[in-house]
């Protein structure tokens, strides 16, 4: 598995049309073959970055995703909406596997678990 993780700082003035040109790439990006998943997300301290969060089968599959239609046209929009330099990471992860869920042994319900404060 392929996961790559963005940052992008967008102008405050054009932050809408950023979220709309997102939703567009992340609509179109979803249906894509060995696509995972493709989100974006607001920061909580500022919501003037968007954060972008992508899950791919294969590196041939990511490799693929930059050459359509609709990441073209995503890349040529991104200056109208960009406020600062983007940074971006690719992870090859060799092991997925779930930190507990319900069918786990040493499953805890959240109420159960332990409060940690940092």
């Amino acid at each position: 598995m392929i996961i790559v993780h963005g940052v992008i700082p967008v102008v405050p003035e054009r932050r809408e049309h950023a979220l709309e040109l997102a939703r567009e790439m992340s609509d179109a990006t979803q249906l894509e073959p060995g696509c995972i998943s493709y989100d974006f997300y607001v920061g909580l301290q500022d919501p003037n970055k968007l954060v972008l969060f992508q899950e791919w089968e294969t590196m041939d599959a990511l490799m693929r995703h930059y050459q359509t239609p609709h990441m073209k046209l995503f890349m040529d929009a991104l200056p109208e909406v960009v406020s600062g330099e983007i940074s971006t990471r690719r992870y090859a992860v060799q092991t997925v596997e779930a930190i507990a869920n319900e069918h786990e042994e040493n499953y805890a319900p959240k109420s159960e678990v332990p409060r940690i404060v940092h």
